[in-house]
């Protein structure tokens, strides 16, 4: 629950950078680059959907034509021509009738043709039905692509997870994290789905439909375009408000995220320290961040779509005035003005739609560039390809001349020399903070020395694989850590290679936890959850032990590794320890100083440094910090039993 050096982490929050929503994008884009050939055929799904869907109207502005030079034609006497009926309507002095009937195509004294009505209609439904045929296909091919890009990201994201460094999530919410790995991928991947093939037939329609238009009528086609520059200056306006709250919606959603997984799992702590009114106040804080976040953002993007309305409406105001004066003057049949008015609504259509989705890009851009951030963070440095390797691993480990500090401008370790044997218990004591953990993390290379050099059996561990040095490694630490899953499976997790149920159950009686998992229920396949649940901290820390164990390690590492169990039990495990130790290296963190005594060395560190080395009576003999220490303890144990 706490970050580095013990402070909360609850207001952290990711970078405070403006959203590059552009750069964003284009990276987003670009991330569709194996999925080419899906995207070419989507492309021509799209283009010949919209092909379609655009001949569309042209066809049923001609079965118009056909119903309205019917209907003049009918009543207008048979065996006549269309210019002989027009002059006498001219002779008559009916000269604008005569203008309008002009554009009509009509035969005086015949009818409607239902027939040919009927196949052009036939027509038109043949022409729609294969446009949405198209688009379905279309549809098909964004899902496949969309789903295959999210499912290569998530493998980007989690294996660029496990080259960062320890560093990166020391100085990170957990919650926060996950929340990018998770929540944002997910958003990304629905609005992906949900905007991009209809992005794309917007965009083609817009350009199919401005064709035809000017197709049509030239004239028409540049009313239609007055207002374009008004709806762009509309979405242009409206998406520079609307962005920076989508970024702080995913920020919040975040910071929120981060919040709640620490409250769950330090429930216990959270109860035993009253603390629950304090975790409501900042959970109820952080919603209405959220809220005001997640309000702000869809506000001004939902302003939008009815500005992008009204312009629309504006644009078809324009076209059915001049279209209607068109008409009037012969210049346009009425089937074409119909046609017309339908294609001003095609094109306006694309233009509300993308309007309408500006909320939706903008947030799975945010949450693009949150992922991205991941992405970008510095790595641990590179293994070195080939890896050098100790041709016996005999566990030899020599410190040079070592210097480490978390913060540049704080020195922790500085100037430390040290060399164990093999098979040697090396105990390492002193104050918190000293830097005895930190020295671990040096030898397994969770961190990177800032001077100096480790080597181990005379190799520079610099100059191996971190796989192949901790391969050679067992670790033990204060802080247990199980999986979901079985007890049997827990322990099997300490072997590289697969295990049988004897070597299981010899590991974990040589830890001594044989005897408690018989009395489960399931025995060694009692099924366990990530938080242990069934089972006391002190079995929890049995089965740990179990595991490194199986692993058999040339060297081990005990990071407190007995301080949650009972007196008995420790003392068993100190026993069994010495068994396996043997032969091995291996490194003790301890701070109760009785745990440490058959240690072949305890080195007492102060401030990174190695104040004071030897053995337990050497060192108590001494008469310094170790003697100091050690009094401290017994004075404390004899106070507690008074």
């Amino acid at each position: 629950m706490a970050g580095p050096g013990g402070r909360m982490m609850a207001g952290a929050g990711p970078d405070q950078r403006s959203m590059d929503f552009v750069g964003s994008g284009k990276r987003l884009i670009g991330r569709f680059r194996p999925e080419r050939v899906t995207i070419w055929a989507l492309l021509a799904c799209v283009v010949l959907s919209v092909g379609l869907s655009v001949i569309g109207p042209k066809i049923l502005g001609k079965a118009t034509d056909l119903v309205f030079g019917g209907i003049v034609g009918r009543d207008l006497p048979a065996g006549t021509t269309k210019e002989q009926v027009l002059e006498s309507m001219r002779a008559r002095g009916e000269d604008r009738i005569a203008d309008m009937l002009r554009g009509t195509d009509f035969t005086p004294g015949r009818g409607i043709d239902f027939t040919a009505v009927g196949q052009v209609l036939l027509l038109a439904l043949g022409t729609f039905l294969v446009a949405g045929l198209l688009m379905a296909v279309a549809t098909r091919l964004v899902n496949r692509a969309v789903n295959r890009t999210m499912f290569r990201l998530r493998e980007d994201v989690q294996t660029k997870l496990s080259r960062l460094p320890l560093s990166y999530f020391d100085s990170r919410q957990r919650g926060e994290v996950l929340s990018r790995a998770t929540n944002d991928i997910d958003n990304m991947g629905q609005t992906l789905q949900q905007s991009m093939g209809q992005l794309i037939n917007s965009l083609l329609t817009v350009l199919g439909v401005l064709v035809m238009m000017f197709y049509v009528s030239w004239l028409l086609a540049l009313v239609a375009l007055v207002t374009v520059p008004l709806s762009f200056v509309v979405a242009t306006r409206v998406g520079r408000r609307s962005q920076p709250h989508f970024v702080q919606q995913w920020r919040s959603t975040g910071q929120l995220n981060a919040h709640i997984e620490e409250m769950y799992t330090g429930h216990a702590l959270v109860k035993v320290f009253g603390r629950q009114e304090e975790s409501a106040k900042q959970f109820a804080e952080q919603n209405e961040a959220l809220y005001e976040a997640g309000f702000r953002a869809q506000f001004n993007s939902g302003i939008m779509q009815p500005l992008m309305m009204f312009v629309s409406n504006l644009n078809y105001v324009l076209i059915a005035v001049v279209g209607g004066l068109r008409v009037a003057s012969g210049t346009l049949s009425i089937g074409d003005v119909q046609a017309f008015i339908q294609y001003s609504r095609q094109f306006s259509m694309p233009l509300t739609q993308i309007a309408s989705m500006a909320n939706l890009v903008q947030s799975g851009v945010a949450s693009a560039e949150r992922v991205f951030e991941i992405l970008d963070a510095e790595e641990q440095s590179a293994d070195p390809v080939p890896g050098v390797r100790p041709e016996e691993l005999r566990g030899r480990v020599a410190l040079e001349h070592v210097s480490f500090r978390y913060d540049p401008d704080t020195p922790l370790i500085e100037d430390l020399s040290l060399t164990v044997e093999p098979g040697h218990t090396v105990a390492i004591v002193g104050p918190t903070g000293a830097g005895k953990t930190t020295l671990v993390n040096l030898l397994m290379r969770f961190y990177e020395v800032s001077g100096g050099r480790i080597t181990l059996d005379g190799i520079d561990i610099a100059a191996m694989s971190r796989d192949e040095l901790r391969s050679g490694i067992g670790m033990v630490l204060q802080d247990t850590w199980l999986f979901g899953g079985t007890i049997a499976e827990n322990i099997a997790y300490g072997s590289r290679r697969e295990v049988t149920r004897g070597e299981i159950e010899e590991a974990a009686r040589a830890a001594h936890a044989d005897r408690f998992v018989r009395t489960l229920p399931d025995g060694y396949d009692t099924v366990l959850d990530d938080e242990g649940t069934g089972v006391s901290a002190g079995e929890k820390q049995l089965v740990t032990i179990a595991r490194a164990f199986l692993s058999d390690p040339v060297i081990l590492v005990l990071d407190e590794a007995t301080s949650s169990v009972d007196t008995r039990t420790e003392v068993l495990i100190q026993k069994a320890m010495a068994k396996l130790a043997h032969g091995r290296t291996a490194f003790v963190i301890a701070h109760r100083l009785s745990t440490i005594r058959d240690a072949d060395t305890i080195l007492v560190m102060e401030d990174g440094s190695i104040v004071e080395q030897g053995g337990h009576a050497e060192l108590l003999a001494a008469g310094g910090a170790y003697a100091r220490l050690y009094r401290a303890q017994f004075a404390q144990a004899v106070a507690e039993v008074e």
